[in-house]
C-alpha cells in the first residue's frame, strides 16, 4: 500500500532524534493470516469489551478510524485522529522508553506496525498493532485520557534511567522479538527469558524512569476506572488481550486504589498481572502524576540528581539557579560537608543552554571534550556573582580583560584572565570566560592554562536534573537505536498455500458466495492443513447461512480440533459464541 511514511503536521515538527525511529508501515506486507487474527481479536474484544470497557472506547474505535474487520492503516489513523489532535507512526517493536515519552508528549501515538501470530492470538509480550492500534488509540478520543497521556509523556522523557535499566530494556526487547519470530527455537526463548527473569529479579533501587514506568504499566497499559468492586477496563493492554481482558474482571485478580505507591509495584511481562490498580476517574490520573513529578529530579534538582545522571552514563541536563542549563555526560561531582554540589564534570560533547535553547557559540562542537565548572558561594562575599550588579562586579574585581583570582567557600580557588561574561535575558550573567585558566581542590588540579579557555558556570546551586538534553537540536543521536532487529523468515510453500486459501475466503465474504470454491478450501485443510482452527472458523461462519450440511461437516471437523487441540479448544468455543450470537 505504502512505502513512505504518511504524515500529519504533529508528525513533521517532530525533532530528528525522534523521526529516526519511524518506518514505513508497509501494509502490503500483512498475510491474510495476519488480517484474520486483527478480525478475530477485534471481533472477539469488541463483543465482550462493550460490556466492561470505560465508555470512551467504542465511541473511540469510529473516532479513531479503526476498522474491526481490517488491520487499520497509518494513513487512514493519521487522516482521523488528526482531527483529535494526534498522530500515529509505525516503529520497529520497542522503542528505548524516554523516546516512547517523548513522542506522547508531542501527541504521537508510537505503534509497533507488527502484528502477533496466530499461536500467540491471546497474548504477546512484543508490542503489535493489535495493542497498540485497539488498545491505545480509541481511549485517546476521551479529552481528559488524552491530556493525561500527554502530560505523562512529557514527565517521562525527563525520568533518569540507571544502567540496569539499559540492560532490561535490551533484554525485553530481545525476547519480545524472539517469542514472535518464526525462526525461533525454544532455546533461543528459554534462553533470553532466563536473561530477562535474572534483571527482574536483581534487587537493584527503582531508578525514576522504572518508577513512571510502573506507573505507566498501572494505568495506561493495565489501568481500570470506576470502584474497586465495580471497575472498568481503559488501559490498553488489556483492551488488546482476549484473555485477559476477561482474567482481569475475576476475583482472582486483586484490585487495588490507584495511588503514588503503584510507582514502586513491579510487574512481569511474561505473565498476567496478580492485581490492577483502579483510579476513580481520569483527572485522579493526573493528580498522581503531578504528585509523583513532585519527587524526580527535574523538581528538586541536587547532589541526588546529579548521582541519579552519573549512574545513567547517558546525556542528561542540570540546571542552575541562575537559568544556565549543561547537557551531556556527567561523570563526576564533589560535594561539601553538607551534601551540596559544588563541582562538576561531563565527558564528550557538552552543550550549554538557557531556557531550553542553545547559547549561541557554546554547542557541543564548542566543548568536544567535556565541561567542567565549580559552582557555589564565594569565600568571604555575602553576594553571589549572579546577583552582582555592574558597580558589585568592579568592586570584586570582575573585570574584563584582567587577572583575577577567587576561592569559594568550597575551597575550589579559580586563577586566570577574565576574558568576557555571557547573561540571561534579565542581565544576569550565568557564565563567565578565563583563559590562562587555573582551577584547583585542594592537592588536585581540576583545570589547567593547557586545556584551553574555562567557561565558569555562574550559579551557587543545582534546582533541576534530567534525563535528555534542555535543547533536543544540540545532539545528534540522543537516543540508540537498538542492534536488534525484528526479524521476517522467508515462507515455506505450506505457508503460502495457507495464506492463499485465507485470501481466498476474505475475498468470498467480500463479494457473492461461492459453494464450488468454499468446498475446494475446506478440502486443502482437511488435507494439508488440519491443525489450522481460526481458518475453519471463518468457513463456519460463511457456510451457516447457505449451506447447512457443510457447515454441520466442518463443525463436526472443529469439534474434532477442539479434542485433539485443547489449548486452542476455548479460542474455538469463542469464535463459536460470537458466530452463534
Amino acid at each position: 500500500m505504502d512505502k513512505q511514511i504518511e504524515t500529519n503536521p504533529l508528525i513533521d515538527r517532530l525533532p530528528p532524534h525522534l523521526k529516526q525511529f519511524i518506518k514505513p508501515q508497509n501494509y502490503d506486507d500483512y498475510s491474510p493470516i495476519n488480517q484474520a487474527v486483527w478480525r478475530y481479536v477485534m471481533r472477539k474484544n469488541v463483543s465482550y469489551l462493550s460490556r466492561v470497557a470505560h465508555n470512551s472506547y467504542l465511541k473511540g474505535l469510529d473516532m479513531t478510524g479503526i476498522s474491526i474487520d481490517t488491520i487499520p492503516s497509518m494513513y487512514g489513523m493519521n487522516r482521523i485522529l488528526k482531527n483529535i489532535g494526534w498522530a500515529a507512526v509505525a516503529v520497529d517493536g520497542f522503542i528505548p522508553p524516554n523516546a516512547f515519552m517523548e513522542f506522547q508528549a508531542y501527541k504521537v501515538l508510537v505503534i509497533a506496525s507488527d502484528i502477533r501470530q496466530l499461536e500467540n492470538i491471546e497474548y504477546t509480550p512484543a508490542p503489535d498493532i493489535i495493542h497498540e492500534a485497539a488498545g491505545h488509540a480509541p481511549i485517546i478520543a476521551n479529552p481528559d485520557y488524552a491530556e493525561y497521556l500527554r502530560r505523562f509523556g512529557e514527565i517521562g522523557a525527563k525520568a533518569i534511567l540507571s544502567a540496569h535499566d539499559n540492560d532490561m530494556y535490551e533484554a525485553v526487547r530481545s525476547l519480545s522479538i524472539l517469542k514472535e519470530a518464526t525462526s525461533s527455537t525454544p532455546e533461543d526463548i528459554k534462553k533470553a527469558e532466563a536473561l530477562v527473569n535474572e534483571l527482574q529479579n536483581k534487587k537493584v533501587p527503582l531508578s525514576e524512569i522504572a518508577k513512571i514506568r510502573n506507573l505507566h504499566w498501572w494505568t495506561v497499559e493495565y489501568g481500570l476506572i470506576g470502584t474497586v468492586e465495580q471497575p472498568k477496563i481503559y488501559g490498553a493492554g488489556l483492551l488488546s488481550s482476549i484473555g485477559e481482558s476477561k482474567w482481569c474482571m475475576t476475583d482472582e485478580v486483586e484490585k487495588r486504589q490507584y495511588s503514588i505507591d503503584a510507582a514502586d509495584i513491579e510487574f512481569d511481562i511474561t505473565k498476567p498481572q496478580p492485581q490492577l490498580f483502579v483510579t476513580p476517574d481520569f483527572a485522579y490520573l493526573m493528580e498522581v502524576l503531578e504528585e509523583f513529578s513532585g519527587t524526580m529530579a527535574l523538581r528538586k534538582g541536587g547532589f541526588r540528581g546529579l548521582q541519579k545522571l552519573i549512574d545513567s552514563k547517558k546525556i542528561g541536563s542540570i540546571e542552575l539557579n541562575t537559568g544556565l542549563q549543561i547537557s551531556g555526560v556527567f561523570t563526576e561531582m564533589i560535594t561539601d560537608e553538607d551534601n551540596n554540589v559544588v563541582f562538576f564534570k561531563t565527558e564528550g560533547p557538552t552543550a550549554l543552554a538557557n531556557r531550553e535553547k542553545e547559547l549561541i557559540g557554546h554547542g557541543t562542537e564548542a566543548n568536544p571534550n567535556g565541561f567542567s565548572s565549580p559552582i557555589g558561594k564565594l569565600k568571604g562575599i555575602s553576594l553571589a556573582i549572579e546577583d552582582m550588579r555592574p558597580r558589585d562586579l568592579k568592586a570584586y574585581n570582575f573585570y574584563d580583560g584582567k587577572r583575577i583570582s577567587i576561592e569559594y567557600e568550597s575551597g575550589i580557588t579559580i586563577e586566570g584572565l577574565n576574558v568576557t561574561g555571557i547573561r540571561n535575558v534579565f542581565g544576569k550573567l550565568i557564565l563567565i570566560e578565563f583563559e590562562d585558566c587555573t582551577v584547583k581542590y585542594k592537592d588536585k588540579l581540576l583545570f589547567s592554562p593547557d586545556q584551553g579557555t574555562f567557561k565558569l558556570a555562574v550559579g551557587s546551586s543545582i534546582i533541576s536534573a534530567f534525563a535528555g538534553a534542555a535543547d533536543y537540536r544540540s545532539f545528534d543521536n540522543l537516543y540508540h537505536i537498538s542492534e536488534t532487529r525484528t526479524v521476517q523468515k522467508p515462507k515455506s510453500k505450506t505457508k503460502l498455500e495457507l495464506e492463499s486459501l485465507y485470501k481466498s475466503v476474505s475475498d468470498i465474504r467480500q463479494s457473492t458466495y461461492d459453494t464450488k470454491a468454499i468446498n475446494n478450501v475446506f478440502s486443502t485443510i482437511l488435507d494439508n492443513h488440519k491443525n489450522d482452527w481460526l481458518l475453519s472458523l471463518e468457513l463456519y461462519e460463511l457456510t451457516t447461512k447457505h449451506d447447512k450440511n457443510l457447515s454441520q461437516t466442518i463443525l463436526n471437523h472443529l469439534e474434532d480440533l477442539k479434542t485433539k487441540r485443547p489449548e486452542v479448544a476455548h479460542l474455538i468455543a469463542n469464535g463459536l459464541e460470537l458466530i452463534t450470537n
